[in-house]
């Protein structure tokens, strides 16, 4: 499996949401949905400074659906996105509303 970078993650988070953003720790998720693991691996938080909406984001990258590229996935720490937990489930809810609209 490929790995990123934390470099390319603080890339990720300053682009998506603006600020400076320091590694505050790596943590490693498993969502599981009706006993299957839909995710596992290692999520990043990060402190933002200078971003306007939160102090605080969470990032990771999973491969493509075809294993080859990587996508990046970056979430602020607001209203129910509490946890790196939290902040990979909101993304698979959001990724599978788009799938169905």
């Amino acid at each position: 499996m490929i790995e990123v970078s934390v470099d390319q993650l603080k890339e990720a988070v300053e682009r998506q949401y603006g600020g400076t953003a320091t590694l505050v720790a790596i943590d490693p998720v498993k969502e599981v949905f009706e006993r299957n693991t839909v995710w596992q691996g290692k999520v990043h938080t990060f402190n933002l400074e200078g971003c306007p909406n939160a102090t605080r984001a969470y990032a990771w990258s999973s491969p493509t659906a075809s294993g080859i590229r990587r996508r990046f996935f970056a979430v602020l720490h607001l209203g129910g996105i509490r946890s790196p937990q939290d902040a990979v489930r909101a993304a698979i809810v959001a990724e599978r509303k788009a799938k169905e609209s």
